[in-house]
């Protein structure tokens, strides 16, 4: 039996490239587009995903997620969408959850009614939600949590129950949690998806997605992946490799200081709302606490009422107004305006995503100077 090893091993040594010829301290990049096609028990394509940097990243992936096999693509709605293309067809049917990432829900809306698949968007997030909607052709139930934006969270055992007690296949977007945080596979679900681009990444400027799950699931995934064409180039995978090492450190100090920025903001008299799935506040701060290991990087507020949350943006000098998150550098940005500007104002209104709400990505930097500078910002705009 193979001694179990630690995360940061995992982040640092597992699908590492072996330097055979300069015996190189990191994995060098592989960037042909051909290979040897005779001879060789491996057909190597960067479309098949398995050229040598490619196929080495996935074993990295996999074992951070405690799954089998792992996959890289070329964004996380390429890993998204394939792998929802990969189990269902015309005539069937997915639950999906009502607060996700907002790519994820147009996807669906827009593409599924082309291929002839149903799809049923849940009331709330508990698992009586999910069933609520289960139908006879209900072939895949599909999650996300902590949910993108709202941090709402889902039981993760709950729904593996629910999934497996119908025959169903789960899939949950791990992205807000991360590895380090949150391991889905543990609690029964079946397959992870990623958007790498965040946390995997850390530090806005790379542009993937991951899969993890069982090899038998993963077949299925590849065989619609090498269709659909979504691969990375070896530079970009080379560069996750390279990013994945600090994972670790990266999100155990984004979580230390988004557990210390929500408190401030929770207490803050200018601020009215903030959601955060480590505030004892929270709703399912209990649940968070049994299925987490970390509470995440990732927190959303609401300036009160007299106060403009675009405003208050354009006046931080040290948080930057961005798109995206998960980077070292701390971000806000207004959700209706990026994640969700492709659902309508009343789909937004229906899930909570308000005009006024605020997605906050926490960085590394020294918590006292994000204070700082939110209390800046919010003093111009009450001037």
């Amino acid at each position: 039996m193979t001694k179990k090893i630690g995360l940061q091993t995992i982040c640092t040594h597992v699908g590492e490239v072996k330097d055979e010829q300069f015996k190189g301290a990191v994995s060098p990049i592989y960037m042909s587009t051909s290979y040897q096609f005779d001879d060789v028990d491996v057909k190597r394509y960067p479309r098949y995903f398995n050229t040598p940097n490619q196929e080495s990243l996935s074993k990295k992936i996999a074992a951070l997620e405690h799954a089998e096999a792992g996959m890289i693509f070329g964004s996380g709605m390429a890993a998204i969408s394939t792998t929802l293309l990969a189990f269902l067809k015309t005539g069937d049917h997915v639950v999906v959850q009502n607060t996700l990432y907002g790519g994820t829900s147009n996807f669906i809306r827009e593409e599924f009614p082309k291929y002839g698949i149903e799809f049923s968007f849940t009331k709330g997030y508990d698992v009586a939600d999910f069933e609520a909607e289960i139908k006879e052709n209900t072939k895949v139930l599909y999650i996300e949590t902590p949910s993108n934006p709202l941090l709402t969270i889902t039981d993760l055992k709950g729904i593996s129950n629910l999934a497996k007690a119908k025959g169903l296949l789960s899939i949950i977007d791990n992205t807000f949690a991360s590895p380090v945080n949150q391991n889905p596979i543990d609690f029964g679900i079946d397959i992870v998806v990623h958007s790498a681009t965040k946390y995997l990444g850390g530090h806005s400027d790379i542009l993937a997605g991951a899969v993890a799950c069982s090899d038998l699931h993963m077949k299925a995934i590849w065989n619609v992946a090498k269709n659909l064409g979504g691969s990375l180039s070896d530079f970009m995978v080379w560069m996750l490799e390279r990013s994945i090492k600090t994972l670790v450190l990266r999100v155990k100090a984004q979580n230390r200081n988004a557990k210390k920025l929500a408190k401030f903001l929770s207490s803050h008299p200018d601020v009215k709302n903030v959601y955060y799935p480590g505030l004892k506040s929270h709703p399912q701060y209990e649940l968070a606490k049994s299925q987490m290991r970390g509470f995440g990087g990732m927190l959303s507020f609401e300036l009160n009422e007299n106060l403009d949350a675009l405003a208050f943006q354009k006046a931080l000098k040290l948080i930057k107004s961005s798109m995206s998150l998960a980077g070292v550098e701390s971000t806000m940005l207004s959700p209706y305006l990026t994640s969700h500007a492709l659902l309508t104002q009343e789909e937004r209104d229906s899930i909570g995503v308000t005009n006024g709400l605020i997605r906050f990505s926490v960085g590394i930097e020294t918590k006292a100077d994000l204070i700082d500078d939110i209390e800046q910002a919010i003093q111009q705009v009450k001037a």
